[in-house]
């Protein structure tokens, strides 16, 4: 990256900055509750509401439907609903959402390193 490649501050218009890929997938999946449950939804093939809330810790049930409702929208995550009664509802990712696990894993092994060197300087 040069530094032609980075926009001095203040001098973008708001259409520049709604072209910025950085914001965009931030607009996308920079939701506090978003990429744990896409880190759970990566961990099967498929996972049923109540157990990805349960893999979710502090998640409401508010926050869980509306991050799935915008994670399926940006067709990230597949919701296939089984006309059994009860109704069965699983949810998964798609394969555009699988597209994102490499930067996934690499925020995940970042965050392990952060949280030893923060517990390192406690000590």
């Amino acid at each position: 990256m040069n530094n032609k490649d980075i926009s001095e501050p203040n001098q973008n218009t708001s259409e520049e900055k709604l072209k910025c890929p950085i914001i965009h997938a931030l607009d996308i999946i920079g939701q506090k509750w978003k990429i744990p449950i896409m880190w759970h939804l990566a961990e099967q093939e498929a996972i049923r509401y109540n157990e990805l809330k349960r893999s979710v810790p502090g998640i409401t049930n508010m926050m869980l439907t509306k991050s799935l409702q915008e994670l399926e929208a940006h067709q990230l995550v597949n919701r296939v609903q089984y006309n059994t009664i009860p109704p069965k509802v699983e949810y998964s990712l798609t394969e555009r959402g699988k597209t994102l696990l490499p930067v996934l894993v690499q925020l995940h092994v970042w965050g392990e390193e952060q949280i030893k060197l923060d517990k390192s300087d406690y000590k």
